[in-house]
């Protein structure tokens, strides 16, 4: 089997790069940014003060009140909590005046959608001071971070309003979208990621099909997480794609139930799924002829069956956790479910090293905590039914992808 061994390192890297986004322990830091904008510092500090008159300045932001509390004031966001109304955030500020300056700092003491432990350690900090030509916005955000996700999240937001904020002060009016989710670019992040993932396959022709196709099959698989997105409910979702890493499906608001994280999860390959038998027939029906649908089905094949492995940062080990709540029947899915993709493995002739290799890394990954930020409100548990429905979802998407992969493989290196 000659791609397991790219495929392996692809593996190990992407897991590295995960690892680094989204457990590495950074601890605080802050994020610093500064802008001089053409403008009065009284204008800009009514703009970015929660509770100055032009507060609700941002595309973001609906309203901005004075809390009942002394020195508080409560925030409605246009984004929607997991009932669907709008996320409304409290928060605690400490005011000062110094030599023409304004400055705040504010720490966040409720918020509709998360739980307060997900604010502990944040603080933010404003000052606007007079400059040249007009007025000085300095922006400062600290707080507790594993995993570089959050604090690169964090910095394009405080860019993005920084520009929007201009754009408000030049226009009159401050545009809603960003260049990061503007389809263009997102058409030319996959191309990146295509050229990225091309040397894995190696600098020719064959490589550059494959890793062709498998832009393609990520691309199909966030889709299915989509249209799960759709089918509960989110009224908007969309695609991002990653260099290296692949894409991500974004819904319009949190989870409001287990089942919802599961089908969710479970729809990226369960989509992709339903490809299988159709390429089985056309493969049958063309002959010979339908050697590019057969490296298609093998990538799109290992690809989903890689994804439902039983790792907490993979959909696989997502779904798992919300079948099996008790940590003896967690222990007991994960044994069998990576027997059986170690047996695929071997069916298809990956070598034994390759295969072991792939486990150490899946346990060393499994064994980094999980952080996931924590909603407010526990999410609505399953029923009996919805749990035998995701389970069962689970192992008929696993041995559908571990049966196209066999059948590709069978007929490319027989």
């Amino acid at each position: 089997m000659t791609l397991s061994a790219p495929a392996l390192l692809l593996l190990i890297v992407n897991l590295g790069l995960l690892w680094l986004l989204l457990a590495a322990p950074l601890g605080f830091r802050t994020i610093r940014m500064r802008r001089v904008f053409s403008a009065n510092p009284e204008r800009i500090w009514n703009m970015v003060y929660p509770l100055g008159r032009d507060a609700s300045w941002s595309p973001a932001v609906l309203s901005s009140e004075p809390a009942p509390e002394e020195g508080r004031v409560v925030q409605r966001f246009v984004h929607s909590d997991r009932r669907g109304q709008p996320i409304r955030r409290t928060l605690a500020l400490d005011t000062s005046e110094m030599a023409g300056a304004h400055a705040y700092d504010a720490r966040v003491v409720e918020d509709s959608a998360l739980d307060p432990s997900v604010w502990a350690n944040f603080r933010e900090r404003r000052v606007v001071v007079p400059a040249v030509g007009g007025a000085e916005l300095i922006v400062e955000q600290t707080d507790r971070y594993r995993g570089l996700a959050m604090f690169l999240f964090r910095f394009f937001m405080i860019r993005r309003e920084l520009n929007q904020l201009d754009c408000c002060l030049r226009t009159g009016t401050a545009s809603r979208g960003g260049l990061f989710e503007h389809p263009l670019t997102q058409i030319m992040l996959a191309i990146l990621s295509t050229l990225m993932l091309w040397p894995f396959f190696g600098l020719s022709p064959w490589g550059l099909m494959l890793s062709t196709t498998l832009t393609i099959v990520i691309a199909l698989h966030e889709l299915g997480h989509m249209v799960a997105y759709r089918t509960f409910g989110h009224k908007r979702v969309r695609m991002i794609f990653i260099p290296m890493l692949g894409g991500i499906a974004i819904g319009g608001r949190p989870y409001n139930s287990l089942f919802e994280v599961a089908v969710c999860a479970l729809m990226g390959a369960g989509f992709s799924a339903l490809l299988v038998p159709i390429l089985v027939a056309a493969h049958v029906g063309l002959g010979s002829a339908a050697g590019p649908l057969l490296v298609f089905m093998l990538v799109l094949c290992a690809f989903n069956l890689l994804n439902l492995l039983p790792m907490s940062r993979f959909d696989g080990g997502q779904v798992l956790r919300q079948v099996f709540p008790t940590q003896d029947g967690l222990l007991g899915a994960t044994f069998l479910v990576t027997a059986g993709i170690l047996w695929t493995g071997y069916r298809i002739g990956v070598p034994l090293d390759a295969m072991l290799g792939g486990v150490a890394v899946m346990a060393l990954m499994s064994m980094v905590s999980n952080n996931t930020f924590k909603p407010r409100e526990a999410l609505d548990e399953m029923s009996v039914g919805e749990r035998l429905h995701a389970g069962l979802g689970y192992y008929a998407v696993l041995a559908i992808h571990a049966y196209g992969l066999i059948y590709a493989c069978d007929h490319l290196f027989k």
